[in-house]
């Protein structure tokens, strides 16, 4: 009885710091339109997002408040048909010199091959992390889930609730870690046929404009950013700061599983097996374990 008041109580408090983390969802609430002012639609009851891709522009949208620690996450449809060179981007990024930067970003290609998620990270304004995948299914057909979970000992991505990629903090052994700058959540459509489809080969065919990628229920679970009091207040164990629980310090053995079988058949490129890229002077943290 007394384990099963104890679980209650523990997910009593969970809740409760879930309430005092979260934040406004609805777009046109939460974030205002960056660029491509005429390229942007918030829907009439502000929860869903339209960004637009033409010859003249693209567009954007940025977060009012930045983040320090906890659960991004938002549904996307992609840019539909043949979406060569075009780039749908959503990530958080801080707007330092040696700015903090974790991406996901979406490599349009020809009708009928698959996108590419190209994922990166940078710390101090260092990046050059890239792993990229081919999704499971077609990513235009309907909204899927896209979260970044990040707390003082991890950052994850996941899709669909499966993650993909995991970067730990090995700080204290002088890998730089994103812990000390709040992030804004950024959206964006833009033409980027200088690289973004078999390294540029492939432009865009402006015949197939507009382009138009499609966003849904904006989720902000996570530490606001108050300035530098933030960076101890948002990683101090406590209830309310719920990312910072054991439960979040390192993926559990069913997550692991379906960690290895997202990168086992849809990985295409891991920076730390590029050996030549880097001269064979590889980044330290590809000899650290990371799951």
């Amino acid at each position: 009885m007394a384990s099963l008041q104890a679980s209650l109580l523990a997910l009593f408090i969970s809740a409760l710091a879930f309430n005092q983390s979260f934040v406004e969802a609805r777009f046109s609430n939460s974030m205002y339109i960056n660029w491509g002012a005429y390229h942007s639609t918030f829907t009439s009851n502000g929860e869903d997002l339209q960004l637009v891709l033409d010859q003249t522009s693209g567009s954007a949208v940025k977060s009012k408040r930045a983040f320090l620690f906890g659960s991004i996450e938002m549904l996307i449809k992609l840019v539909p048909g043949n979406s060569a060179g075009t780039v749908t981007a959503y990530y958080l990024s801080s707007t330092r010199d040696k700015h903090d930067e974790i991406d996901f970003e979406f490599l349009g290609n020809v009708s009928g091959q698959p996108y590419i998620v190209h994922t990166n990270i940078y710390t101090q304004g260092n990046g050059s992390r890239e792993q990229q995948f081919y999704l499971w299914f077609d990513p235009t057909a309907d909204f899927h889930n896209y979260t970044i979970h990040w707390n003082p000992t991890e950052v994850v991505w996941y899709i669909d609730n499966l993650p993909i990629r995991v970067f730990r903090n090995y700080e204290k052994e002088g890998i730089a870690f994103p812990n000390k700058q709040g992030m804004r959540v950024y959206s964006s459509l833009w033409n980027a046929d200088n690289w973004a489809t078999r390294g540029g080969l492939v432009k865009i065919d402006w015949n197939s404009a507009p382009f138009i990628a499609r966003f849904r229920r904006f989720r902000a679970k996570a530490c606001k950013w108050d300035g530098p009091v933030s960076i101890n207040q948002c990683a101090s164990r406590s209830p309310a700061n719920w990312w910072t629980s054991p439960t979040y310090s390192q993926l559990s053995s069913s997550k692991m599983g379906q960690m290895k079988w997202v990168r086992d058949n849809f990985m295409i490129y891991d920076y730390c097996k590029d050996t030549k890229r880097f001269n064979g002077q590889m980044p330290p943290e590809c000899f650290k374990p990371q799951f």
